[in-house]
């Protein structure tokens, strides 16, 4: 076979992998190939159908999901018992991350849209981790570290905006005391 072509489908074959989806992740973007290698045997892949439930608001956390494909909504019932839709995620984008290091009921529901594959995760995985290849998880744990600080700071400056948006929006004599 002609090497130019060999070289297409090895391409296309390598950014099918699984190492290739978790690398392009930001938590996962400065793992080594080696590092690459054992996360890819530690997480869990599962096959939802359309409209699955993934966890429910309540669930005991417990670790993280990746949307390698597929779509999934982060929603929570209001008071009429209504869903309310938080977020929509596609594929590269994760949810639950607050839970890999710190168990807590989940504040939300998660659901799919459409038949999605999903990577997962667990607390569990990681603390075994640490135990076997200690580099490798405090490398994990940075990554995580950086996105949450990252999401922490985008939400502080967005309520900051909300907040300034609003107090346009009020005169002092429109306050009842």
């Amino acid at each position: 076979m002609d090497p130019l072509w060999t070289n297409i489908f090895r391409k296309k074959l390598a950014e099918e992998s699984l190492a290739y989806f978790l690398k392009n992740l930001p938590i996962f973007s400065e793992l080594s190939p080696r590092a690459l290698t054992t996360l890819e045997e530690l997480v869990h892949v599962r096959s939802y159908k359309a409209h699955e439930t993934i966890f429910e608001e309540g669930d005991p956390g417990s670790g993280m999901y990746m949307i390698r494909s597929g779509s999934v909504e982060i929603y929570a019932k209001n008071e009429d018992g209504v869903d309310d839709e938080l977020a929509r995620l596609t594929p590269g984008d994760f949810f639950g991350e607050t839970t890999l290091t710190a168990p807590a009921p989940r504040s939300a529901f998660a659901r799919t849209l459409e038949t999605t594959e999903l990577v997962g995760l667990f607390r569990a995985d990681i603390l075994e981790l640490a135990e076997r290849k200690p580099s490798i998880s405090s490398s994990i744990l940075l990554g995580l570290t950086r996105v949450v600080s990252e999401r922490l700071q985008a939400a502080s400056l967005e309520i900051r905006r909300l907040q300034n948006q609003i107090g346009e929006h009020v005169s002092p004599e429109s306050i009842e005391t």
